[in-house]
């Protein structure tokens, strides 16, 4: 595996990562939260799969991460228990739009996503995760380890999204004439202002009407740089990523929120916050800071449905 040198994880134009460097670790470590998450007595998820991933990755401090950690000590964002709330939205979303009758759904930048294995999805369904070729495979290798099978009919498709993954895409089999089901999920911040706006055209061109988008992103009202500020505040070895700067791998320039994107093309948008989902699934309210309160709501998770 390739060293967790902070050095080597500078974004570049082409470049690629397996599970423990650059882009691929936040993988990781999304994976090692969602595990922490499954394990709660009110867990909002159970991804089976999730600790199983960290494991084989053997990453040291995710691994302890996972086994001993020690909650009241983490950072203030972890208190949020954002991980577990963004991922029941995003399962939410994916077994409503099957339950409306779309038979295919889309995962961009899937990482360790294991939604294709864990949820009981209708009869029919076809979902396909993109990402790099190493983290895909690597994830393979794992489910075959774990002689799992996924509940619907899964298809890996090993692409980079700043190359022509339409094309790709069409290769595995994608119907661009029957409704889709699209996420983007901890996807946005790692792309530049202009690879944002080509991704978002895409989705348009290849979404048939009564198609759906699920999104997290922010609103508009706070920059990458002023997370950043935030996040460094509060750091701490010991939260999920401590150990690496995150913030060094996102793209701080000014991009158009997107809500303001899709209702502009005549997309049908709700945006809820991650204190709205708290409100949705029970979960109390915790006493933080006031700048992570502030950034924590202008992050929209958003769904997004083309009339049809």
């Amino acid at each position: 595996m390739t060293s967790t040198d902070q050095e080597s994880w500078t974004r570049s134009d082409g470049d690629s990562w397996d599970i423990v460097s650059s882009v691929g670790y936040t993988a990781l470590g999304v994976s090692a939260q969602r595990a922490v998450e499954s394990e709660r007595p009110d867990a909002l998820i159970v991804d089976q799969f999730a600790k199983h991933f960290v494991l084989a990755a053997g990453e040291p401090h995710l691994i302890e991460t996972i086994t001993k950690r020690d909650a009241p000590q983490a950072s203030p964002f972890e208190y949020l228990r954002g991980m577990g709330m963004r991922s029941r939205f995003f399962d939410e979303f994916f077994l409503d739009a099957a339950a409306a009758g779309i038979k295919q759904a889309v995962i961009l930048a899937a990482g360790l996503d294991s939604r294709a294995h864990r949820l009981a999805w209708p009869a029919g369904v076809t979902v396909y995760e993109l990402d790099q070729p190493q983290v895909l495979a690597f994830k393979d290798g794992v489910y075959a380890e774990q002689g799992a099978a996924p509940t619907c009919d899964r298809r890996a498709v090993a692409v980079d999204l700043r190359d022509d993954w339409p094309a790709a895409l069409a290769e595995a089999g994608f119907d661009p004439g029957q409704p889709t089901a699209w996420s983007a999920e901890g996807l946005l911040p790692y792309l530049p202002a202009t690879a944002q706006d080509l991704l978002f055209e895409r989705i348009a061109e290849l979404s048939a009407p009564g198609s759906r988008a699920a999104i997290e992103g922010p609103t508009g009202t706070l920059g990458m740089s002023q997370f950043a500020k935030v996040e460094q505040k509060y750091r701490s070895e010991k939260d999920t990523f401590g150990k690496i700067d995150i913030t060094g791998l996102f793209y701080d320039e000014e991009k158009t929120p997107p809500i303001e994107w899709f209702s502009a093309r005549g997309w049908n948008t709700e945006g809820l916050d991650m204190f709205d989902l708290a409100d949705r699934y029970g979960v109390e309210h915790p006493e933080v800071p006031e700048d992570i309160r502030e950034l924590a709501g202008a992050m929209h998770y958003l769904t997004c449905t083309l009339p049809a």
